[in-house]
């Protein structure tokens, strides 16, 4: 595109009368003032080219992308997963054969920059599980063996905190780590490994209040399955559901005054003291994995066959699926065909989670209203299982 040259500048030798002066004033800002239409007008093409292109990928995309489950409530608009920024996944991964030999990997919320994470200490099949970061995302602590280890977020510093310990839980502050030990006892640790505290006699699934107060967890020990609670240090433990029921899996709501958890293997939810207990789910199949949105508004969970004895059905089966529904239970719809462990970004705005859909256990990513999901580890050779995403960064 040609711009038209200004009017040129008189040498300084030269003398300019006044009236050579305002002609040359006036015509710069007749030429600024044209310079300034060209712009505008140009400006104006390019951007309405933008929005013909932008809404012809986008409506591409969303054809391709568009899973045939998901609910036309949901559906649109459809679009590739806006990436949570800064944040990655960590992940399991493991041999498609010769029994559980699953290790630690992490990697950006795109699937690029795969990696395993650390060797735990242990020469051959190490037996890796239960991945957690910590609230800064610096460190993740995971089990090896049911050696209780943490390391930072690229693998170096590795060390071990417990000789035996699984389903580590920060706490949120950082400083400790909650711990299910041998016989079933739930224990307190430094985030450095010493100070060591045993807080139940009989309990599993140690979950952390927002504010770091209580841990809600699991107890058999008035006979059958029920949510307990109790405060950091172990004192003040309470039976929040006392029934014939069984209930488990207890996760607190962002702002601490709200507890869903499976009953009979339906969600539920209750306050934080054990009030107002509402079923929210009544669907014939099995309910369970649930999961607050980080704005508390909704609950991801998956649907289909429970988990039975070990595996079966494995993550990722490909007759559950993951569903979404309001805190209160209402506008529950169907986000996948074939999708287990749903787990929000930081952000709000992506649900990972596991599916078997393309002939191999992987990890999937996907908007929060189900559009754009995407696999992240296509490996023919190796299952993925239990996503779990970085903290927002600070």
């Amino acid at each position: 595109m040609s711009i038209t040259a200004p009017p040129r500048s008189p040498r300084s030798s030269d003398p300019v009368t006044h009236g050579e002066f305002e002609a040359l004033v006036e015509a710069l800002i007749e030429e600024a003032r044209n310079r300034a239409q060209r712009r505008r007008r140009r400006n104006a093409a390019v951007m309405t080219l933008v929005a013909l292109v932008g809404g012809a990928v986008f409506a591409v995309l969303g054809r391709s992308s568009q899973s045939p489950s998901a609910s036309p409530a949901l559906a649109a608009p459809r679009s590739v997963p806006t990436l949570a920024t800064g944040s990655k996944l960590a992940f399991i991964s493991e041999p498609s054969a010769g029994g559980y030999c699953g290790t630690v990997y992490v990697m950006n919320a795109d699937g690029s920059g795969q990696r395993r994470l650390a060797n735990g200490g242990i020469p051959g099949c190490a037996q890796e599980g239960f991945p957690a970061w910590s609230p800064d995302g610096r460190k993740i602590a995971f089990v090896s063996r049911f050696i209780l280890l943490v390391t930072n977020a690229d693998g170096s510093g590795q060390r071990k905190l417990a000789r035996r310990g699984r389903a580590p839980a920060w706490s949120p502050d950082g400083r400790k780590i909650a711990i299910v030990g041998s016989s079933s006892k739930i224990y307190v640790t430094n985030a450095d490994g010493s100070g060591q505290r045993w807080l139940t006699r009989r309990g599993s699934g140690p979950a952390w209040s927002p504010d770091g107060r209580r841990i809600a967890f699991v107890s058999g020990r008035d006979g059958n399955l029920e949510i307990y609670v109790m405060s950091a240090d172990g004192s003040e433990q309470r039976n929040l559901t006392r029934n014939a029921a069984e209930d488990r899996d207890p996760v607190w709501s962002p702002d601490g005054r709200g507890i869903a958890f499976i009953r009979n293997w339906q969600v539920w939810i209750m306050n934080a003291d054990g009030s107002g207990q509402r079923r929210l789910t009544r669907n014939g199949a099995d309910n369970f994995d649930p999961g607050w949105s980080p704005d508390g508004q909704m609950i991801a969970f998956e649907r289909g066959r429970r988990p039975r004895g070990g595996c079966g059905p494995c993550p990722g089966s490909v007759s559950n699926a993951v569903y979404v529904m309001n805190a209160d239970g209402s506008a529950q719809q169907r986000l996948t065909r074939g999708g287990s462990q749903p787990r929000w970004s930081p952000d709000g705005r992506m649900i990972a989670f596991v599916s078997g859909r393309d002939g191999n256990r992987d990890i999937f990513v996907m908007n929060a209203d189900g559009s754009g999901q995407r696999n992240l580890t296509r490996d023919a050779g190796r299952l993925e299982s239990q996503p779990v995403w970085s903290p927002a960064l600070r």
